[in-house]
């Protein structure tokens, strides 16, 4: 668990800066596409049912998010907290309505 939580660390941390340098140059209609957001999406749908490591995910990405934005609006765990609701009802849907076997 600690080296998926490691790993997550450090691919957020190359996403966060191949969105921040590269695709700035790439924008469509003055929109950015957020690969931390995509990715932890992503994570949580295909995370097996009774793990965490989504919610994990959702915070780490979070923070890479809430620490080197510069919006004036933000406050310090504005991206975690929306990450980790998205993360919840994610889990909450597949928990209620979404049966596998």
């Amino acid at each position: 668990m600690v080296k998926n939580i490691f790993l997550i660390f450090i691919s957020f941390y190359i996403l966060f800066l191949l969105q921040t340098s590269f695709l700035t140059y790439f924008n469509v209609a003055g929109m950015i596409p957020n690969l931390i957001l995509i990715s932890v999406i992503l994570i949580n749908f295909f995370e097996k049912p009774g793990q965490y490591l989504g919610l994990f995910s959702a915070a780490i990405g979070g923070f890479f998010l809430d620490m080197f934005s510069d919006a004036p609006l933000n406050f310090i765990g504005f991206h975690i907290l929306i990450f980790l609701l998205i993360s919840v009802f994610i889990k909450y849907l597949f928990k209620k309505h979404v049966q596998l076997f």
